[in-house]
C-alpha cells in the first residue's frame, strides 16, 4: 500500500519575502519562447501532470508536477482507506471488488428478504426460498461449472474469448433448462412441498429462472476473467434493485409466486445489461490487450473433472435447505434460510477472492505460492474481523427479519460464521489445485465436504433442530482444514500438474 502523499508546506501567513530583496528575473535568452505570445497562450500550454508516476512516464521533470492541496488529517485518512480497499496490486484490488460485490449483493438481498418476510407469510417465504435453492442447485448442475472454466481459460484466450463465452452460454442454458424440466417431473416424489411449481405459469418461470441463473453465474466468471470485476458489482446491484421492485408489485397483486417471479424479471434485466457491457466492450478490449491467443488444452477433460467437484460442493450448499424443509417443516425452513443467507456471504467472500487468485496465477504461475500466502493472510484478517462482528451481532442482524428469526436462528448463524474461518483454507486450496490443474485433489476434497455436511445434517437435525446444520458445517470445515494446514507443503507449490 502506497503511503498517502502530503502537499509541500506553504509559507506561513504574514512571512512575505523582505522588501529589499530585488525580484529575480530570468534572462530573456534563457527562454526564447517566453517572449512569444503563443507560449503564454493557454491553448498551447503544456498539459498538467497528475502525479510523479505519470510525470516519469511522459518525461516531465518532477519539479514541474503540481502538488495536490493538503486535505488535512481527514483527507489523509480517506486516501489511506481508499488505498486499503482498492490497492494497486490487481490480485487484491480485483479480489476486493469481487468481495464487495458479494457484500452488496448480500446487503440488498437481505433487504429483499426482510421485505419478503413482512409482505408474505412465513410458509410462503420458506417454500419460496427452498424453490430458489433448488434453482441454484439445478443451475449449478446445468451450467457444468463453466463459470470457473472461464475464469481459468479466458485470461489466455485472446481473440478466441468471444466464441468461448458464447459456446459456454449456449451449452449451459440448454442443459439447465432440461435439468429443470426433469426436476419438475420428479417434484411429487422428491419434493412434495414444492408442488406449487407445477402450475403452468410458475413452472415456465422456474425453468426460465434456472437457465437464466446459469448464464448469470457464468457472466460473473467472464467479467472476472477479463478483469472487469467492477461490473460484477454493477450487475448485482441492478439485479437486487429490480428484484426488490418486482417483489413489491407481486405483493401488491397478492401473488403466491411473487418471490419467484421477481427473480425471473430481475434476472432478465441484469442479463441484458451485463452482457452488453461484456460482449460489446470488455471482450474486444481484452482481445486487443492479449499478446497471445491460446485454445484451452484438454478443455473437456479439465471441465469434466472441475464440474464433478463443483457438483458436490454446490450440493452441500443447496440440498441442506431442502433437508430442513422436508424434516422440520416450512416455518423452520424460513428461520434456517435467513440465517444461511447471512452466513453464506462469508463463504462467498473467500470464493471470490480465490477467483482473483486463479486469474493472476494463469498470467504469473511462478508467483502462485507468493500470491496464495498473501491472499491467505489477507482473507484471514478480513473475514476474521467479519466473523467476530457476526458472532457478536447475530441477534441484532436477524432481528431485522423479525423477532422470531432472531430467537430461532442466532445459534445457527454463529456456527455458520465460525465455520467460515476454516473454509478459507479449504477454498484457497481448491483454487490452487484448479490453477495448477491438479483436479484429483480438488474433486476429492469437495466430495468429502458434501458427504460430511449432508450426513451430519441428517444426523443432527432431529436432535438439535436447525442448529444441527450449523454444527455440521463447522465440524466439516475443521476436519478438512486441519490436514491441509499440516501438510500445506504438498499442495502449496509452484509446480505444475496434470489435469484429472
Amino acid at each position: 500500500m502506497t503511503a498517502p502523499r502530503t502537499a509541500r508546506p506553504a509559507p506561513a501567513a504574514g512571512h512575505a519575502p523582505p522588501a529589499a530583496a530585488p525580484p529575480v528575473v530570468a534572462p530573456a535568452a534563457a527562454s526564447p519562447a517566453a517572449a512569444s505570445p503563443a507560449a503564454a497562450s493557454p491553448a498551447v500550454a503544456p498539459p498538467a501532470v497528475a502525479s510523479p508516476a505519470v510525470a516519469a512516464l511522459v518525461g516531465t521533470p518532477p519539479e514541474a508536477v503540481p502538488r495536490r492541496p493538503s486535505l488535512g488529517p481527514l483527507g489523509a485518512m480517506v486516501r489511506a482507506g481508499v488505498a486499503a480497499v482498492f490497492p494497486r496490486d490487481p490480485l487484491l484490488r480485483n479480489g476486493h471488488l469481487l468481495a464487495i460485490s458479494s457484500l452488496v449483493s448480500a446487503g440488498l438481498g437481505s433487504v429483499f428478504w426482510v421485505l419478503a418476510t413482512h409482505w408474505y407469510d412465513d410458509e410462503v417465504v420458506g417454500v419460496s426460498y427452498s424453490a430458489l435453492s433448488m434453482t441454484l442447485l439445478l443451475a449449478s448442475i446445468g451450467q457444468l461449472n463453466l463459470s470457473d472454466f472461464l475464469v481459468r481459460f479466458v485470461p489466455s484466450a485472446g481473440h478466441h474469448t468471444r466464441r468461448l463465452i458464447l459456446v459456454c452460454y449456449t451449452v449451459s442454458a440448454v442443459v439447465s433448462a432440461v435439468v429443470a424440466m426433469g426436476f419438475l417431473l420428479l417434484v411429487p416424489v422428491v419434493a412434495p412441498g414444492l408442488g406449487f411449481l407445477l402450475t403452468p405459469v410458475t413452472a415456465a418461470c422456474f425453468v426460465a429462472a434456472t437457465a437464466g441463473y446459469a448464464v448469470f453465474v457464468m457472466q460473473d466468471g467472464a467479467l472476472t476473467a477479463v478483469r472487469r470485476p467492477g461490473w460484477v458489482v454493477g450487475e448485482n446491484v441492478i439485479f437486487a434493485c429490480v428484484k426488490i421492485g418486482l417483489l413489491g408489485m407481486g405483493a401488491a397483486l397478492a401473488l403466491f409466486s411473487g418471490i419467484l417471479l421477481s427473480w425471473v424479471g430481475a434476472l432478465a434485466v441484469a442479463l441484458v445489461v451485463a452482457n452488453f457491457v461484456l460482449l460489446r466492450r470488455a471482450v474486444p478490449a481484452h482481445a486487443r490487450r492479449a499478446t497471445a491467443a491460446e485454445r484451452p488444452a484438454r478443455a473437456l477433460r479439465y471441465a469434466a473433472a472441475d464440474y464433478a467437484g463443483s457438483l458436490f460442493r454446490m450440493a452441500a450448499y443447496t440440498v441442506v435447505p431442502l433437508m430442513v424443509l422436508n424434516n422440520l417443516g416450512a416455518e423452520q425452513s424460513a428461520y434456517f434460510s435467513l440465517a444461511w443467507i447471512v452466513g453464506y456471504v462469508l463463504y462467498l467472500v473467500a470464493r471470490n477472492l480465490g477467483s482473483s487468485l486463479v486469474v493472476e496465477a494463469v498470467s504469473n504461475p511462478e508467483r502462485l505460492v507468493e500470491h496464495t500466502v498473501r491472499m491467505l493472510r489477507h482473507t484471514g484478517l478480513l473475514l476474521g474481523t467479519a466473523v467476530v462482528l457476526v458472532v457478536l451481532l447475530a441477534p441484532r442482524i436477524l432481528s431485522f427479519f423479525g423477532p422470531e428469526y432472531a430467537e430461532h436462528g442466532t445459534t445457527l448463524l454463529r456456527l455458520l460464521a465460525l465455520s467460515a474461518l476454516p473454509n478459507i483454507v479449504v477454498s484457497l486450496a481448491i483454487d490452487v489445485w484448479r490453477a495448477r490443474r491438479r483436479l484429483r485433489w480438488a474433486v476429492g476434497v469437495q466430495i468429502v465436504m458434501c458427504v460430511l455436511v449432508l450426513g451430519l445434517t441428517k444426523l443432527l437435525l432431529p436432535t438439535l433442530g436447525i442448529a444441527g446444520a450449523g454444527v455440521a458445517w463447522l465440524v466439516t470445515m475443521c476436519l478438512l482444514a486441519a490436514p491441509l494446514l499440516v501438510w500445506r507443503a504438498r499442495w502449496l507449490t509452484n509446480g505444475s500438474g496434470r489435469s484429472s
